[in-house]
C-alpha cells in the first residue's frame, strides 16, 4: 500500500474527514470528529498510526516488525505501522477498518445516529 491507496481507503468510510490539525504534514482521518488514523506525509519510511484494542496491539507487534508501539501516542491503544517494508495489503485494509470500528464503537448514541443516517 502506499500513502494515496491509505487516504483513499480511509475516505471511503462513512462520516470521514480528513484534517491537518497538528501541523501541514500530519494527516490525520477523523470518523464523526475523533481520530483513527494519521498518516505523516514526510516520513520516510512511510508509516500511519492506527488505534487496535490491546490484545490484538500485542499480537500485531510480536507478529510484524513493521509494527511497534504508537509514535507519540498511547502505546496500549495505538500502533505505528510501516507499511511499505513487505506487510501485507490485507492485513493494512484489517488494521484500518479495525481501527475505524473501534472508533465508532466508542461514539456518542448521538454520534452513532448521526453517522447511521451518512450511510
Amino acid at each position: 500500500m502506499n500513502i494515496e491507496t491509505i487516504r483513499e481507503y480511509c475516505l471511503a468510510f462513512p462520516g470521514t474527514e480528513e484534517t491537518f490539525p497538528f501541523d501541514e504534514v500530519t494527516l490525520v482521518f477523523k470518523v464523526m470528529g475523533k481520530m483513527f488514523a494519521l498518516l505523516p506525509l514526510h516520513d520516510d519510511p512511510p508509516r500511519c498510526n492506527l488505534k487496535a484494542n490491546p490484545e490484538w496491539s500485542e499480537e500485531l507487534r510480536e507478529a510484524h516488525h513493521q509494527i511497534i508501539p504508537g509514535f507519540h501516542m498511547n502505546k496500549k491503544h495505538w500502533n505505528t505501522i510501516y507499511f511499505e517494508d513487505g506487510l501485507d495489503e490485507e492485513l493494512m485494509t484489517k488494521m484500518i477498518k479495525h481501527s475505524y470500528d473501534l472508533v465508532v464503537s466508542k461514539l456518542t448514541k448521538k454520534l452513532k445516529a448521526e453517522l447511521e443516517e451518512l450511510k
